[in-house]
């Protein structure tokens, strides 16, 4: 089965997640993360995803992706 765009931004949004997680303020370095480093198409995926379906997001990353834009 191939992976579409939205696995493949969910999988790269779960790595940045995994690899900052463990920091004290990790959703807001997640969230600068993402906000500086994804194109706003992306970011829009993402949160898209998430406000429909959610499924395989992190709950680290669940916690961040409020922060992004603020």
């Amino acid at each position: 089965m191939a992976r579409t765009e939205t696995d493949h931004l969910l999988a790269m949004a779960n790595d940045i997640a995994a690899n900052l997680g463990f920091q004290a303020d990790a959703e807001t370095r997640i969230a600068d993360h993402i906000q500086r480093f994804w194109a706003p198409r992306m970011r829009r995926l993402l949160l898209e995803y998430a406000a429909n379906d959610g499924r395989g997001l992190s709950e680290v990353l669940k916690k961040a992706l409020p922060k992004l834009g603020q």
